[in-house]
């Protein structure tokens, strides 16, 4: 099992460089961050993290190939790799939804997955060849090439998945891998292994040397009940995002958030937080104590064949900076990095990467 952080880059740029640099220290995978307008820019961020770190992976999780142009994606990985040598990994998909909507666009009507599927040939094409010339229903280029290219033979190239089977299945027959977001229920997961597993046997792959991340709302520390608050004040915003057969998945009935989704929509996090019921918040994140997240894990997500978990922490300065709450007792996320090296790490060390 190996173990990624999942930032949001919202904090001052000298204490996200200090988190990485402690995440590489500590032997976690990689760290990802979300390209997307609301937060820091991510690719600069890990440009300059590339000389303070020497193992740790780099990458979005993920681009959004409905705003951001597949070939600038190609071309900002490929540059990502040479600064780190070699540590650059990269995930696409459509894209945040609320995202899009501030955007005007309509992610109904835009075809996401063949739109995704398109993308992931012209990202791999221009990261493998750095020259492309494509003529499809949603891109388009003659000759195009770039002078940026990856230190790396083949750079991991995985898709965001949330929704239907056959979101898995493209990712398990074309990709690297799949970044399964917001899933908690064992149900949840094995129903995302199953289809990747389809679609990888379909191409005559085995799923089982693909990626299968599980990117999880995550916060831990000694006062269990201080951490579980903390991913109770972001479990409504992430929320949002997911469809109703999504909740279900998770054994959620979408009518108990409603609510909270709303008050989110309307840009009130507090209230939003104040609405969403704690049982709700404990089923839709990983959070407690290091040893009730050791045990959500091992009972909700290790046995469906997941094998990679990116910890999307959640600290009181992140939620300071959503809600305007102040969270006592909460750890900060160096320290959450820390907790989870000496005390969730060891019990998965037979199968840690």
């Amino acid at each position: 099992m190996k173990f990624s952080y999942a930032m949001l880059p919202d904090y001052p740029l000298q204490d996200s460089l200090d988190a990485i640099q402690l995440a590489d220290e500590l032997g976690y995978h990689a760290v990802y961050a979300a390209d997307e307008t609301w937060h820091k820019d991510m690719w600069l961020l890990f440009a300059a993290a590339a000389a303070r770190t020497r193992n740790i992976r780099f990458g979005p999780s993920l681009s959004p190939i409905t705003l951001r142009e597949p070939t600038l994606v190609a071309q900002a990985t490929a540059t990502l790799d040479e600064l780190t040598g070699g540590r650059a990994e990269c995930v696409i998909s459509s894209g945040n939804f609320g995202l899009l909507a501030q955007y005007g666009v309509d992610w109904a009507t835009t075809r996401p997955l063949s739109r995704v599927r398109e993308a992931h040939h012209v990202v791999r094409t221009f990261l493998d060849e750095g020259t492309i010339t494509h003529r499809g229903e949603f891109f388009t280029y003659d000759g195009l090439f770039t002078f940026a290219r990856p230190v790396q033979r083949h750079v991991p190239l995985m898709l965001g998945a949330m929704r239907g089977p056959r979101s898995f299945q493209v990712a398990g027959e074309i990709a690297d891998g799949v970044h399964h977001a917001l899933s908690y229920t064992r149900r949840a997961h094995q129903y995302a292994v199953d289809n990747v597993r389809i679609g990888a046997e379909r191409a005559g792959r085995d799923w089982r040397s693909l990626d299968l991340g599980a990117w999880t709302v995550f916060s831990t520390g000694p006062d269990g009940r201080a951490a579980k608050n903390a991913a109770r004040a972001m479990v409504g915003l992430y929320a949002s995002s997911m469809s109703a057969e999504q909740l279900r998945r998770n054994d959620v009935d979408p009518d108990s958030l409603r609510d909270a989704v709303e008050a989110v929509g309307a840009g009130d996090l507090r209230r939003a937080y104040e609405l969403t019921p704690p049982e709700i918040a404990d089923a839709l994140s990983i959070s407690g104590t290091p040893q009730e997240c050791v045990d959500k894990i091992e009972r909700e997500i290790e046995p469906t064949g997941m094998n990679h978990l990116i910890l999307a922490i959640t600290d009181s300065e992140l939620v300071k900076v959503f809600s305007g709450m102040e969270l006592p007792g909460v750890l900060s996320v160096p320290e959450q990095l820390q907790l989870v090296h000496d005390e969730v790490m060891p019990a998965f060390a037979a199968t840690t990467g």
